[in-house]
């Protein structure tokens, strides 16, 4: 057996295309889209996802607004800046890029976040409404893991709610916006849902759990941590991690958390980084940008096949 590869970046085009005929519309009736970025300090992955936002900002005409803080602001500062985003009627969506440096309260800052701004639901209330079922918006890297199957299930002929039903999902890693939505987003589909973390890996553990997946999600951010002997034969695996390695001449790659050409032989399905779930990420939020951008006007959810993928949509209105 060899994987399929899920294309992240053919799912990405399809959603991209929606997605921009939907920024276009709301201009033609009023409705400003805008996203804003904070950054504090010049950690290289919230660098490379800053430049990557920009970019894909200017294809879907979304209006964009970097801020960038130096490694040394204040608390104060860092929630003064939030404060006037949260302000802006030109801002819909509001993106806090981590890892904050050590001197930050990270909680603090997510609670001084507008609730119907924070697209990426780190805010107390978006984060409950989502452990609730019901979110108003899903953290985008969780959403797109689970858009991606979906996809895949589509294509490859399956029933989505049968396959769920019958599935172990695992997943590796606890963050609060990709591991611990991810568990949310598999109860709501009615799945067998595990959790497991590094402490599984640290007492040689991590094996017990990940071999008995039907569906392994894997978003730990540790390079190459599972391999052919954590994987079941015709597992579906979705590698989340997104690690930098610089090679020898000095060029830096981004590897996932999957060992890809050991686990490939073993799985029924594979997604690659780069080219997985990092565009379907990208554009997602840039998705749930949209949908704050209508909450705050005051128009319903999405409409039509943008929100056809079943629990990951936003099921809330503005409140």
């Amino acid at each position: 057996m060899s994987a399929q590869v899920i294309d992240g970046r053919a799912c990405a085009r399809t959603l991209k295309e929606g997605l921009a005929d939907e920024v276009t519309r709301l201009a033609r009736e009023g409705t400003r889209t805008g996203l804003a970025t904070v950054v504090v300090g010049d950690e290289y992955a919230s660098a490379a996802y800053e430049r990557r936002l920009r970019r894909l900002a200017d294809q879907l005409g979304v209006a964009y607004r970097p801020r960038s803080l130096p490694p040394g602001a204040t608390q104060a500062e860092l929630t003064d800046t939030i404060a006037e985003l949260n302000a802006d009627p030109a801002v819909s969506g509001i993106l806090v890029l981590r890892p904050l440096p050590p001197h930050i309260d990270e909680a603090a800052v997510f609670r001084t976040l507008d609730p119907r701004k924070d697209i990426e639901a780190v805010h107390p209330e978006n984060a409950g409404l989502l452990a609730l079922g019901v979110p108003r918006y899903v953290p985008s890297t969780a959403a797109s893991v689970f858009h991606l199957l979906d996809t895949w299930l589509d294509e490859a002929g399956e029933d989505r709610a049968a396959f769920y039903h019958r599935s172990l999902i695992v997943v590796v890693g606890r963050s609060n916006t990709v591991g611990k939505p991810a568990v949310a987003l598999g109860y709501l589909r009615e799945a067998t849902v595990e959790s497991v973390d590094e402490w599984a890996d640290r007492t040689h553990g991590l094996g017990r759990h990940t071999r008995r997946a039907d569906v392994l999600i894997v978003a730990a951010g540790k390079a190459g941590l599972i391999r052919a002997e954590h994987v079941r034969e015709g597992a579906v695996v979705i590698d989340v991690g997104i690690n930098p390695r610089r090679d020898a001449d000095g060029t830096v790659r981004m590897v996932g958390d999957v060992d890809h050409d050991a686990v490939a032989p073993r799985a029924r399905a594979l997604t690659p980084v780069p080219g997985g779930v990092g565009p379907v990420t990208d554009v997602w939020l840039f998705r749930n940008t949209v949908h704050a951008a209508r909450l705050l006007s005051g128009r319903p959810p999405l409409p039509g096949p943008l929100t056809r993928t079943g629990p990951t949509e936003p099921l809330l209105e503005a409140s």
